[in-house]
């Protein structure tokens, strides 16, 4: 039987005797006494020991509601301990993915380095090497006035020899760039020989050479222009000996 139903019975029990006993020792014409008092007292009977079962029952809700309580707690815990692990595994993968890029951005940046180097190591083979020559200089005399002319010659391919234009400027113009002959034929005629190689106007201007000075009294651009006229009229600058 269960603890709750035997408590009840034993309360009726004593309720019964307990009224026995009131109507034994009560005369006969208390009999309204007596019932009030049987009555008053199962009803005090009755009250404690249903207080008795309703606090048993608080005790036995108040129990399961804790225990319910306990369960509910763990499978929260364990809840919470899903979703850290899962954060943690979410956030160890993205690490790694992100170290992953950065390890693939750097390689490719290294390699495109690499390339860019690679490059510019094979313009570097592939231009050609330009030597570097300094600028030939000359004297600004008769001395180097002659040598500038023989290069420029050579480079234009007109013949003549130092010693051909030096005999032949001594003998027209003693060397001076400004001499001018202003009493043979091409002075009459209005045209006079100009220069170290004593030249006409309309000769210098024909056989001028490209690179030279236009002026007939720059000493350079009037040897090559004669040398130029010689060559073409006698062979070579070196075969004349006399008025040309």
């Amino acid at each position: 039987m269960p603890k709750n139903t035997h408590k009840i019975a034993l309360a009726g029990v004593a309720t019964l005797g307990a009224a026995a006993v009131a109507f034994t020792v009560v005369p006969a014409d208390a009999q309204t006494t007596t019932r009030e008092a049987a009555a008053s007292t199962r009803v005090a009977y009755s009250s404690e020991q249903l207080a008795g079962v309703k606090a048993d029952i608080t005790d036995q809700l108040a129990g399961s509601s804790v225990k319910v309580d306990a369960i509910e707690a763990k499978k929260k815990a364990a809840a919470d301990a899903v979703k850290k692990a899962a954060a943690a595994k979410k956030a160890a993968a993205a690490k790694k993915k992100a170290a992953s890029a950065a390890a693939a951005k750097k390689a490719a940046s290294k390699k495109a380095a690499a390339a860019r180097k690679a490059k510019a190591a094979s313009r570097s083979a592939q231009r050609p090497q330009v030597k570097l020559v300094s600028a030939k200089t000359y004297s600004n005399n008769l001395d180097g006035w002659i040598r500038h002319s023989l290069d420029i010659m050579k480079s234009k391919g007109i013949p003549g020899s130092y010693s051909g234009l030096h005999r032949n400027i001594m003998r027209e113009s003693s060397g001076n760039p400004y001499a001018i002959n202003d009493w043979d034929i091409n002075a009459i005629n209005g045209i006079p020989s100009k220069g170290l190689l004593q030249v006409i106007p309309p000769t210098f201007a024909t056989y001028h050479v490209a690179g030279t000075s236009w002026n007939i009294y720059d000493p350079v651009a009037n040897i090559t222009a004669a040398a130029n006229y010689a060559a073409h009229r006698y062979g070579s600058i070196d075969n004349v000996n006399s008025a040309y």
